[in-house]
């Protein structure tokens, strides 16, 4: 696992954007595995200032949903499939037709879980998929104690990530769904690259437990240590609590030139 600390989520979002442009100039319709909240946005505003100056083309690219409420219509302004949209694929101007995700409406549930997992197969795999870290360190929805082998399925949120998700539903927790449908630790771990990225201090605990903590389903995020090809992206902050901080930043330092991340 590489841990790279930056100053701030800008900086953070310009060394991940970068990432996922050095892949799409290599393969043009990547699929990338995109996350909602807060985090990952100063990403998505830094591709498309790429996109825009034509850095890169990002057309062709694919998108793949992390997860999704249970029950919210698509139309929904929070759905995800909605926020994807505005934050994601009208900024990269990536068509509608290809982006991936569950059916959160679906009567049969479970089955809408066993069909996007094998819809990501049959895709060819993610990419690239970009994490961020919730306070319990939670990736996805996959919430403390879930199985790292677990595969897309309806999980009950905590009401710690309802209180968290509440600001995105003007403030009023009761207007956040009990359940989402989310890709288990096991199918985020198929992905290709593993980015996780965590900015600020409330997620300092978390990210500690994550990349230097043992491997427990206590806290999900932790699995991604088991990962061939895993980074992580944090911000002072956010890093405030790594004991091996002062060696993250002399391996990154002393990287070569070639490698990106």
């Amino acid at each position: 696992m590489e841990v790279v600390i930056v100053p701030d989520a800008k900086a953070g979002g310009e060394i991940v954007a970068e990432a996922m442009a050095r892949l799409l100039r290599r393969k043009p319709d990547a699929l990338l595995g995109v996350a909602t909240g807060s985090t990952p946005l100063p990403v998505y505003e830094a591709l498309a200032a790429k996109v825009r100056s034509g850095a890169v083309d990002a057309s062709r690219a694919r998108i793949a949903q992390l997860d999704e409420y249970v029950g919210l219509p698509a139309e929904h302004p929070e759905s995800y499939r909605s926020v994807l949209r505005r934050e994601v694929l009208e900024p990269l101007g990536i068509p509608a037709d290809s982006f991936m995700g569950p059916d959160g409406t679906a009567e049969d549930v479970p089955e809408a879980c066993a069909v996007y997992d094998r819809a990501l197969a049959e895709a060819g795999g993610v990419d690239l998929q970009l994490l961020g870290i919730g306070t319990d360190g939670h990736i996805g929805f996959n919430e403390p104690c879930s199985s790292l082998a677990s595969r897309t399925r309806i999980k009950t949120l905590t009401e710690q990530t309802r209180v968290d998700n509440a600001r995105f539903f003007g403030g009023d927790i009761e207007q956040v769904p009990h359940h989402v449908i989310t890709q288990g630790i096991g199918t985020i771990l198929q992905a290709r690259h593993l980015v996780l990225l965590a900015t600020g201090e409330g997620k300092a605990d978390a990210l500690a437990a994550t990349v230097e903590g043992p491997v427990a389903a206590v806290c999900p995020a932790s699995a991604i240590q088991l990962h061939p090809h895993a980074t992580v992206v944090a911000d002072e902050a956010a890093a405030s609590k790594l004991k091996l901080a002062g060696y993250f930043r002399y391996a990154y330092v002393n990287k070569p030139d070639w490698q990106g991340l």
